[in-house]
């Protein structure tokens, strides 16, 4: 008997394995296995799987949406326990974490590339058919769910203006007065992974039920951090659910869900921050640069591929201005040679330092600290007013807080600091108290005392979102049915970047807050004088406000450290309706349009990081962050779709529809966050555009759906055409996330399908192709390559409070370099911003406003001598593909069950393959965007016992311990441009207990 099984489960493996090739499809239906026959050879019927994709309930097949529905039982088989994992069972679909509080999911090739807070998701993650602009999708895990539903294409008319890629719907189970139930799970694995979930339904009468449910995970962290010794990247989170429905008659039924997440642990944000060393021009022309000025034509690091061993290099830590100016500094005399010791110790704080080549081994001065709670609050009634017309209302509201710190270098320097024991200053006085370094130690207002360079930022957000929607739906038995409604959306967020560095405060320290008549004089100690607020001292004025608090209480007007501040509210209406019409029993028509009333406000609060009101600086306040006008923005447009299906007879298919469509999808636009406020008349730099288009996207649409050997086999097949205008896709330029839009067409093909022979065997598998182009015109500043190749420029660091790299033609710094002028002062005034650059201004003293090598005889103006106002060649970007968008994704699952014990247990083992093609992480398509191709495979053997409703589960994901780069967000040109990775999960394995009673 058990040779027979054995036999018969390598017959299944290897016709499975042929028909993969002959259905690259997913899983689409949950099925019926009560009919068989006692040879195995079953007549499998396939279950009807609802949905409600176009809002109300119909059946998988009726849909001429490409969609994919998944149930919580498909979901647990596969080991879908998130958001991200999602990837592995739609074609055409990527996933990964980005930047900051963001992730990207993108369908099709389109998704959510524009980064800033005013910017929207290109796909609709909604709960229960209310998209959330703000959610936990990345972080929360599925629990307790009905199903998950993934729509492909512009859904722009029932879901509205941020769909314009497809729409994630989570459906919730909510409480049902059919019978009381409860499930209880709990699981253990490795990395001292626990977890518990479960629920409970309790009907209270016919026409009352409640609904409970939760789900706790805990485990150690993925990651090691050689550093401080700890693993870090763990999970500590929950979930809970609560629902309560009322049905007191057959016209009238309401429910009310609300629930909340919350997570307290040590995730990180980023992997591993890599980098190909860029140690600098070693000669110009035929000049060769000295030693010490070789970093100052350094970007840190140069755009070579991340899979090299040179990737994991570190930045060259003497292109920070910085770090090279605080060296330039006088800690104070030797006493027994006079010989002056620098602040910061000569030579690279990184030199020598090479990041281990495993991807979970990371070195970071600090631990990672991640907090976030989100509350969804919905509230649903359903009234039918007569037969077939019922009136629907949609209530939510939605509220997110979220905190994240990390160590931003995610480098750990050598020890950076001068010893100030025992020094004098220049009136060969000894310090007192040992002075600001002893044992080269400095205790930094927000970091506390360390040796070493210390970088941390702080990433806070909090929003709310209020939503109304009325429907008026009908339901008739004629040829003719509608869906008309309006809703309402008001949303706003509040979004603080900060970047600390105790660098940043002992540069501050001795630029602004020590008397020049006190540094190194009587007394001789290090006087930090503090300007109040609103100081009316004279001598204050010029000086900038140091925050003297711990990170955790910072006041918001310190300008020893780096702040963003966004402030974005979004309102929007929306009038919308969809005509369905049956011209025959097989041919249905639906006619769709909405009218979308957009309003943005946007506040402009522009960064202040070592900025006063002198002309060192160029600054225009000495402390706070005053704002500018707001940019207030609004759009009214239309999207909508026409679609043709038809359901005809066949005599090799059970059950067939065939559709064609035509949809215009919208997405609003935005205000990029404002750069450095400089005063005009001492700094000047090429202004950036303060806001960015609306996306639209016009599609085009032809697919089938098909099931056929008496419900043996689903297969089902989509192709279609983009015509995209207006792109958002961002990257950090000037300190901020600068948006920029870009016109693209994409293609593609999608195959799906189950086959299940028997009650025995299913496999179930899929494949996405896609072809994306930027258009003719796509053209942007590639900061990783500014020169663009041009062998006559080359890339220039700017002065301490300019935020980006330039270009500077190459006879002009060769000039320089042999002129006996050449240090980093001059060299960083060929950038536009930095203080000595630019024209003679007669408002200003000449020597503030005219570059030391003007009296060299160069005429340079970088404003309108240099591409771009000197940042930089624009690399032409016809022809390239999106990011995120691999060309093929593919994914095959198979699972044998075997019948034991007479029939009383279920034994299923079950195994997932998911693979992806090469893709790019950036428009550019260079060799440092290109992420190779990887796959995914996951195991299962369940023992479930039906009748007890008993089951036990071990399973393996990511079984080959592959660690692929999912994605790649590009760090500033302050730090250098390190590559922050995202990688996969590691190999993870598990057992688990589920009774449902």
């Amino acid at each position: 008997m058990f040779r027979d099984r054995c036999k018969s489960l390598r017959k299944a493996l290897f016709t499975s394995a042929v028909l993969g090739l002959a259905l690259p499809v997913s899983a689409m239906a949950e099925v019926d296995e009560n009919v068989a026959n006692g040879d195995g050879a079953a007549a499998v019927a396939t279950s009807e799987i609802i949905v409600t994709a176009q809002k109300r309930e119909e059946r998988i097949q009726d849909v001429p949406i490409a969609i994919s529905a998944f149930s919580a039982q498909e979901l647990n088989d596969m080991k879908i326990e998130g958001g991200s994992e999602l990837l592995r069972s739609v074609p055409n679909l990527n996933f990964s974490k980005s930047f900051s509080s963001m992730y990207n999911v993108s369908i099709r090739g389109i998704g959510t590339k524009a980064l800033n807070s005013s910017s929207d998701p290109g796909v609709a993650i909604a709960f229960n058919n209310t998209p959330m602009i703000r959610n936990r999708m990345f972080e929360q895990e599925f629990f307790d769910l009905a199903r998950v539903e993934v729509l492909r294409g512009p859904q722009g008319t029932l879901y509205g203006r941020n769909s314009t890629a497809g729409v994630i719907n989570i459906i919730p189970e909510i409480a049902n007065s059919e019978a009381f139930e409860g499930m209880l799970r709990g699981e253990v694995g490795n990395f001292s992974s626990r977890r518990l979930s479960g629920m409970i339904n309790i009907p209270l009468g016919d026409t009352l039920a409640i609904r409970g449910a939760g789900a706790l995970t805990k485990r150690d962290g993925y990651d090691y951090n050689t550093f401080t010794n700890k693993r870090v990247n763990g999970r500590d989170l929950w979930s809970t659910r609560f629902s309560a429905a009322w049905e007191p008659s057959s016209r009238f039924k309401a429910n009310v869900i609300w629930e909340h997440f919350e997570e307290d642990d040590d995730r990180s944000r980023t992997g591993k921050a890599l980098c190909t060393t860029d140690p600098g021009l070693a000669s110009v022309g035929s000049t060769v640069v000295p030693e010490h000025l070789r970093p100052r034509l350094s970007q840190g690091c140069l755009p070579g591929s991340l899979y090299d061993d040179a990737a994991f290099g570190v930045p060259n830590a003497l292109s920070q201005t910085a770090i090279a100016h605080a060296q330039s500094l006088l800690l104070g005399l030797d006493p027994n040679t006079f010989e002056g010791v620098s602040l910061v110790r000569p030579g690279d704080p990184y030199g020598g330092i090479v990041q281990s080549r495993d991807p979970r081994k990371i070195a970071t001065a600090i631990d990672p600290v991640f907090r976030a709670k989100n509350d969804v609050v919905q509230f649903n009634m359903d009234f039918q007013i007569n037969e077939g017309l019922s009136l629907i209302s949609q209530t939510a509201y939605g509220r997110d807080r979220w905190y994240s710190s990390q160590d931003y270098n995610r480098f750990v320097s050598n020890p950076l600091f001068g010893d100030s024991r025992g020094l004098y200053s220049y009136l060969l006085e000894p310090y007192i108290n040992d002075g600001p370094t002893p044992g080269g130690v400095y205790t930094d207002a927000q970091l506390g005392p360390s040796d070493r360079l210390m970088t941390v930022d702080l990433n806070k957000t909090k929003s709310r979102q209020w939503s109304q929607e009325l429907r008026l739906q009908s339901d008739f038995d004629g040829k003719f049915n509608f869906n008309v409604g309006a809703n309402y959306l008001d949303f706003k967020t509040q979004d603080d970047y900060y970047a600390f560095s105790n660098i940043f405060n002992i540069v501050a320290d001795y630029m602004y807050f020590l008397d020049p008549d006190k540094i190194y004089g009587s007394p001789p100690e290090l006087a930090f004088l503090d300007c109040p607020l609103n100081s009316t001292d004279p001598n204050c004025q010029i000086r900038m406000y140091k925050d003297k608090n711990p990170l955790n209480q910072v006041d918001d007007q310190g300008h020893n450290y780096f702040l963003s501040r966004n402030h974005v509210r979004t309102k929007s209406w929306a009038l919308f309706g969809e005509a369905y019409w049956n011209p025959s029993d097989d041919v249905k028509v639906t006619l769709g349009a909405r009218y979308t009333k957009d309003k943005k406000y946007q506040s402009q609060i522009p960064s202040q990081l070592l900025l006063s009101s002198d002309i060192a600086t160029g600054g225009t306040v000495n402390s706070g962050y005053p704002a500018l006008p707001d940019i207030n923005q609004s759009w009214g447009r239309f999207s909508g779709r026409a679609v043709v299906d038809w359901k005809p007879q066949t005599s090799f298919t059970d059950d067939t529809l065939v559709y064609g469509s035509i949809s215009r999808g919208y997405k609003g636009g935005g205000a990029n966050p404002p750069r450095v406020d400089f005063n005009p008349l001492i700094v000047q730099y090429q202004p950036l555009p303060d806001r960015y288009k609306p996306e639209y996207l016009t599609a085009f649409e032809v697919g089938t759906k098909n099931v056929l050997a008496n419900g043996k086999v689903n297969l089902n097949a989509t192709a279609f055409y983009y015509d995209y205008e207006n792109y958002q896709i961002s990257q950090v330029t000037d300190r901020i996330t600068y948006t920029e839009n870009f016109d693209a067409r994409t293609w593609g093909l999608e195959l799906e399908g189950l086959w299940q022979p028997s009650r025995h065997f299913r496999l179930n598998a899929n494949l996405g192709y896609l072809d994306t182009r930027l258009k003719k015109g796509a053209r942007a500043i590639d900061v990783m390559d500014r020169t663009q190749g041009n062998e006559d420029w080359v890339v220039v660091r700017p002065w301490l409070q300019v935020p980006t790299n330039c270009i500077a033609p190459k006879k002009h710094v060769e000039t320089l370099l042999n002129s006996g002028f050449a240090d980093f002062l001059s060299l960083a005034a060929f950038c536009p911003g930095s203080t000595m650059v630019g024209t003679y201004n007669p408002d200003i003293p000449t020597g503030i406003s005219t570059p030391f090598w003007a009296y060299t005889g160069i005429n340079y103006n970088p404003l309108t001598d240099a591409p771009n106002g000197g940042r930089g060649f624009d690399a032409d970007l016809k022809g390239n593909e999106l990011p995120n968008a691999p060309k093929i994704t593919f994914n095959v699952g198979a699972e044998y069950k075997f019948f034991l014990d007479n029939e009383d247990w279920e034994l299923t083992f079950r195994g997932d393959y998911y693979r992806q093609s090469k893709s790019y992480t950036r428009v550019f398509n260079t060799e440092f965007d290109k992420l190779k191709a990887w796959g995914n495979l996951n195991l299962a053997v369940t023992l479930a016992r039906p009748k007890s409703d008993l089951a036990f589960q071990f399973y393996v994901k990511n079984v080959l311990n592959d660690q692929p780069i999912t994605d790649v967000f590009l760090s500033a040109d302050d730090i250098g441009m390190p590559a922050n990775t995202f990688y996969l999960d590691p190999r993870i394995y598990g057992f688990n207990v589920t009774m449902k009673f």
